[in-house]
């Protein structure tokens, strides 16, 4: 969404001469402006990440005329919108008003084989892979918190009624285990007292990481990104502008279609987001 929300919304024009950028006040309006409370990366960061998750693969916006010109696009709460098969087609209702699907900007992602025009987005697929990083995370927290983590175990003859209480452990611990210098060596009673050293149970024995991992590569294939996104492996310059060819730009010109065919009237007018400027460059 981030990525999506940071290209320039370019106004084209189909001429002679190949395709021209126009700047006026439309493309002011639609690349600077588009709502009065937020900027183009925040209006368009809101617009996919409601396509994308919150809207279940669906985000609706309202586009609000003064005098026939463009006066505000008003993203609408994904919990606020419910459509409605008619026919073939469908209406959309918003806060209890039916509206005509030329009447709003829908955008979809993942379609769905029933209904087409209506996008199913990516949470069902992830909802399992999310729940097992939620638990890997408490796993972690609950064993980093764990008090049980002895790094010496000292054997006392039980028969010793002086070491058997919490006062008498103290004392032992002062007298014969704790040194005054760094390396000094231990004198204690051979009979009585046994020391041994043992290697507390971690976190890569548990394999917490390696799950954490699989899980990650698990949903950047799912969602097409290269793993590095989602802090496992390291940067790659193919498999981000693969990234960005293959799974953003296909979402970018979604958008731009429907923003074309909803808002511009002008049949040689079209909008382009610029994809080119997310590709890492090697110059």
């Amino acid at each position: 969404a981030e990525t999506i929300a940071s290209m320039t919304i370019h106004l084209m024009a189909n001429t002679d001469r190949g395709d021209q950028r126009i700047q006026n006040e439309l493309s002011r309006k639609l690349d600077i402006n588009p709502n009065r409370f937020m900027t183009r990366k925040t209006f368009m960061e809101t617009l996919v990440m409601n396509e994308l998750l919150y809207g279940h693969g669906n985000s609706v916006v309202v586009p609000l005329t003064k005098n026939g010109l463009i006066d505000d696009l008003v993203p609408i709460p994904p919990a606020d919108v419910t459509f409605t098969p008619v026919g073939y087609g469908y209406t959309v209702r918003i806060n209890g008003e039916e509206f005509d699907p030329d009447e709003v900007l829908h955008f979809t992602h993942n379609p769905d084989p029933n209904r087409p025009w209506m996008g199913k987005g990516y949470q069902v697929l992830l909802r399992d892979l999310a729940t097992n990083l939620k638990q890997a995370s408490v796993t972690e927290k609950g064993f980093m918190s764990s008090e049980y983590k002895p790094s010496l175990i000292v054997k006392v003859d039980g028969l010793t009624q002086e070491f058997a209480g919490v006062e008498g452990r103290k004392k032992l611990e002062k007298e014969f285990l704790e040194g005054n210098e760094t390396g000094k060596p231990w004198f204690i009673p051979g009979g009585m007292i046994d020391v041994e050293q043992v290697r507390p149970l971690s976190l890569a024995d548990l394999a917490i990481s390696d799950m954490v991992q699989l899980n990650k590569r698990t949903i950047a294939a799912i969602i097409g990104g290269p793993p590095f996104v989602l802090g496992v492996g390291d940067f790659k310059q193919d498999a981000w502008n693969a990234f960005i060819r293959n799974t953003v730009a296909p979402i970018a010109k979604g958008i731009e279609q429907e923003m074309t065919r909803k808002l511009i009237i002008k049949d040689e007018w079209f909008l382009r987001l610029n994809v080119r400027s997310m590709y890492d460059y090697d110059l």
